[in-house]
């Protein structure tokens, strides 16, 4: 091994004990010879085992039912999640104002990201409020295996189908190697012809099957052949191949109505569903995935008073910095909009 290649390897190191995923970004993580040895497959397996302890210490604080069916299938269904009078203020508010938004487009689909008000009195700044209550949190964190901050934005799904450009998200997936939580908070009504989030119920749930698939899957993820979300560590599935993992339960999409609040652990696997027609889905969204190998719970550095709820806006504050000296990220600054705004761009 060459002084400039062990440099490399030795500061990649770290990365191990982490929540980062990528095969191809870091040599240690993607590195053949590592993962032969089983590398990928310990991550993977202890990072399960400390989030169970974790998930066990915070069991108390959930309603029963949905913790019953969280360890069951992997998500849970809250509806009326917002206070009547809350929800129609936050939805009178987004037919009313713009925000300042960022877009990515992947295939005929586009993301639009709206981050939420702090503390400026307004609905939406009492929405994020809200989603931060001990009832949104415990859960969340429940999910995610590991509680801590997260940072609520609104967040809009513009699709116009089009099957020359497919979507990536609609192929069955796992979002990381270890439990995360993601949820929604569905402003409109989503049907089935809408496109909604699907999961193959149980699949969070790491099987000695889904254990050596893994193992399988880090040897040849950055091979010719596996697309950039499975090298990057997101390894996709075929609908097929459930059962063969020990998972036997179908797919399900989850059409949902207005104010449902959906969180999944999305190390399970999950798709959008195709959607039949154009549409634009609506909701507040939130994402929890910490390092996995830390074993408390809480005590995020993003809570610090000064800190929480502004990361968010440095974060495409530094992604418009960097594409104006020609390093665009894949989300772009599209000027200001309102949240149902089909429209691209």
């Amino acid at each position: 091994m060459k002084a400039r290649e062990a440099l490399s390897m030795t500061l990649a190191a770290p990365a191990v004990l982490s929540s980062k995923k990528n095969f191809t970004a870091n040599p240690v993580i993607g590195s053949a010879q590592f993962n032969e040895r089983g590398l990928h497959r310990w991550r993977v397996e202890r990072s399960h085992a400390m989030s169970n302890r974790r998930r066990a210490a915070m069991a108390a604080k959930l309603d029963p039912a949905e913790r019953e069916a969280f360890d069951r299938d992997g998500y849970v269904i809250r509806e009326n999640a917002l206070p009547p009078e809350l929800f129609e203020a936050f939805s009178a508010e987004l037919e009313a104002n713009r925000r300042k938004a960022w877009e990515m487009v992947q295939g005929d689909t586009a993301t639009r990201l709206m981050p939420l008000p702090v503390s400026d009195g307004s609905a939406g700044a009492k929405v994020r409020s809200y989603l931060r209550s001990p009832i949104f949190r415990d859960l969340t964190g429940y999910a995610a295996g590991r509680s801590g901050g997260y940072n609520p934005v609104l967040q809009t799904v513009a699709v116009n189908p089009d099957p020359s450009r497919p979507d990536p998200q609609v192929t069955l997936h796992a979002d990381t190697f270890h439990p995360t939580a993601k949820f929604w908070l569905f402003l409109h009504d989503v049907n089935i012809e809408d496109g909604p989030f699907a999961f193959a119920p149980g699949s969070h749930r790491l099987t000695p099957e889904r254990l050596a698939w893994e193992h399988e899957q880090s040897l040849k993820a950055t091979s010719a052949g596996h697309n950039e979300h499975h090298a990057g560590g997101s390894f996709r599935m075929s609908e097929e191949g459930l059962k063969a993992l020990g998972y036997d339960r179908p797919v399900t999409p989850l059409p949902v109505k207005a104010n449902t609040f959906v969180v999944a652990d999305t190390y399970g696997f999950h798709r959008r569903t195709a959607a039949q027609k154009p549409n634009a889905r609506v909701a507040i969204h939130g994402m929890l995935r910490r390092n996995p190998f830390l074993p408390w719970n809480g005590a995020d550095p993003s809570e610090i008073p000064g800190v929480d709820g502004r990361l968010i806006w440095l974060l495409f504050a530094s992604r418009d910095a960097m594409a104006r000296i020609g390093k665009p990220n894949k989300y772009r600054s599209v000027g200001e909009k309102l949240a149902g705004d089909i429209s691209v761009g």
